[in-house]
């Protein structure tokens, strides 16, 4: 069997068939949103719905198409300029701050823009590839931008639902009722707590188990303490005890840094929660007759759920709960051995779990070769670790080693916590 003649023809197939499928997915997250949603920018940090969209569209133009697809003819050239997010060594960008100005290009050039895309990668992925290496830089490229893409998928969530949370009509993305939780009355127990063994543990990406990013490896033996570490999340019942004893006016239980920001921006509750005397719930039916605190979200305003993780957290707010709660965050490598214990829950597909690891690169660090270097590496520092995913999260995105990175006073994204305790 000759590698050009079998491996890489159904190795090509299977790889567009999971580019269709990420690229469909991206489009039906948008489907919900009018025009007008998809242009609007909430905050310099946030992108709008068209950006993310073009953006996407634009890595694989522009990191493999153009080296990689002979004849290829860029759709438009000025969206090298409008689409770059942060790569210095591809030239000049339009400033972030400012997506929210570019009404022009239209989203239906937009859309024609990730379909003249789409039919280029078809006749790339077409090709014969009697080059192994060619192959496999192909490949490796593609993929990581399938996954650069299911990274903005997330972030066009956590985006618009920002946006949204600005319009005092607190519209809903999705207004379709979340599914009730299968283990409901077990997610209102209290935490179990489960050991971990100290000692040496293996933290990162084994080469044998698929694609990872950069940041997740080399693969390398981390010393851990015992401790013990919930076996769920902080649920919203739990916070807001935290809110009812003072925990958002108690300087004892929150870093320098955190305070300052508690204070500076006036922080009260978790970002999307409505005390029960919040006027925007008169805008929500029957809302104000429920009483009680109420949470915004994807499925708009609902009465806060005691027993649901709770989520929009800033790392400020986790570890001042944490605090109050007598207990700590947990580093990252403690998350990572732990999530391989019997009886750890809700590991992914609820919250972001801010750790209190720095995002620091791993020992043997090396970012990836060519433009793809600037990827993760020179964002290590000012940042916090956090662990599991979201959900928000596209399916089959998230992982054990995945380590999502944020500054400490974040808290648009979907980012809650879990405790540890020493033992």
């Amino acid at each position: 069997m000759t590698f050009s003649s079998t491996r890489v023809p159904e190795a090509c197939s299977a790889l567009h068939r999971r580019y269709c499928d990420v690229r469909a997915h991206s489009l039906a997250l948008a489907m919900p949103l009018s025009a007008e949603d998809q242009c609007i920018q909430s905050m310099p940090d946030a992108s709008p719905t068209k950006w993310h969209l073009a953006h996407a569209t634009w890595f694989f133009e522009t990191v493999l198409l153009m080296p990689h697809l002979p004849g290829y003819k860029p759709f438009d050239k000025r969206f090298q300029y409008l689409f770059n997010s942060y790569y210095e060594a591809l030239g000049p960008r339009h400033p972030r701050p400012q997506r929210g100005l570019l009404t022009r290009p239209s989203l239906g050039e937009v859309h024609a823009y990730r379909a003249h895309v789409d039919a280029a990668m078809k006749t790339l992925l077409a090709q014969d590839f009697d080059d192994e290496a060619r192959w496999r830089l192909v490949e490796s490229v593609a993929t990581l931008g399938l996954h650069h893409e299911q990274q903005h998928q997330e972030l066009l969530l956590a985006d618009i639902l920002h946006a949204f949370s600005c319009s005092p009509m607190l519209p809903a993305y999705d207004p379709t009722p979340a599914p009730a939780p299968a283990d409901a009355s077990r997610r209102a127990a209290p935490p179990e707590w489960i050991e971990l063994p100290g000692g040496a543990a293996q933290i990162g990406h084994d080469p044998a188990a698929g694609f990872a990013f950069d940041n997740e490896t080399p693969r390398h033996a981390a010393l851990l303490q015992p401790c013990r570490i919930a076996d769920r999340l902080v649920n919203c019942g739990e916070y807001l005890q935290f809110i009812e004893d003072g925990g958002y006016r108690n300087p004892q239980l929150w870093l320098s840094d955190g305070w300052a920001t508690v204070q500076a921006q006036g922080w009260s509750a978790p970002a999307y929660w409505l005390a029960p005397d919040d006027p925007r719930l008169a805008f929500q039916e029957g809302a104000s007759a429920q009483g009680g605190w109420h949470v915004f979200g994807l499925q708009g305003v609902r009465l806060l759920d005691p027993a649901a993780p709770v989520s929009q957290l800033s790392f400020y707010e986790a570890a001042a709960f944490a605090e109050w709660a007598g207990a700590r965050l947990p580093t990252e490598f403690e998350w990572e051995a732990a999530s391989a214990l019997p009886g750890m829950r809700e590991l992914t597909g609820h919250v972001w779990q801010w750790t209190r690891s720095s995002y620091d690169p791993y020992p043997g660090f090396r970012p990836l070769p060519g433009v793809a270097a600037e990827y993760n590496g020179k964002f290590m520092v000012g940042q916090l670790v956090l662990r599991g995913g979201s959900v928000a999260t596209p399916p089959g995105h998230a992982r054990p080693t995945y380590r999502n990175f944020f500054p400490p006073a974040a808290r648009w994204q979907f980012s809650g916590l879990r405790l540890a305790k020493e033992l």
